[in-house]
């Protein structure tokens, strides 16, 4: 069976800095991309950035690029998003997930297999 947990989230003041981790296990998990998307109250969960697990490419979407940096460690199943210059906007729950397959439209939830529960971001003025 197919474990995502995420870790990391706080609450933190407007310029500072968080990194939240996500390890994804599991026996027969293949995984192609592993990617954070981000969910506010009221609002959709979108694409924040994504990772191709082999070869490294990085994807990130336009609200962050310069800010947040997504990076791996394959010994340790583990993805990481580095965020910096925290903004009162990016408050929202952050949810990681894996995809199995080979190509996909990384901002789209339906290319992913696999979510974890969520770990709180919250960013004060």
């Amino acid at each position: 069976q197919v474990q995502v947990v995420e870790s990391g989230g706080a609450s933190v003041q407007a310029g500072g800095s968080l990194r939240l981790s996500c390890v994804a296990s599991g026996y027969t998990f293949k995984r192609k991309y592993m990617a954070w998307f981000r969910q506010a109250p009221g609002k959709e969960r979108e694409g924040v950035s994504c990772i191709r697990w082999s070869g490294g490419s990085r994807y990130y979407a336009d609200s962050v690029k310069g800010r947040f940096t997504i990076s791996q460690d394959n010994a340790k199943n583990t993805v990481y998003l580095q965020m910096d210059s925290l903004k009162p906007e990016d408050t929202a729950m952050y949810y990681c997930a894996a995809s199995t397959l080979d190509d996909i439209i990384w901002t789209q939830r339906q290319a992913y297999d696999y979510w974890g529960q969520g770990t709180q971001v919250t960013v004060s003025s």
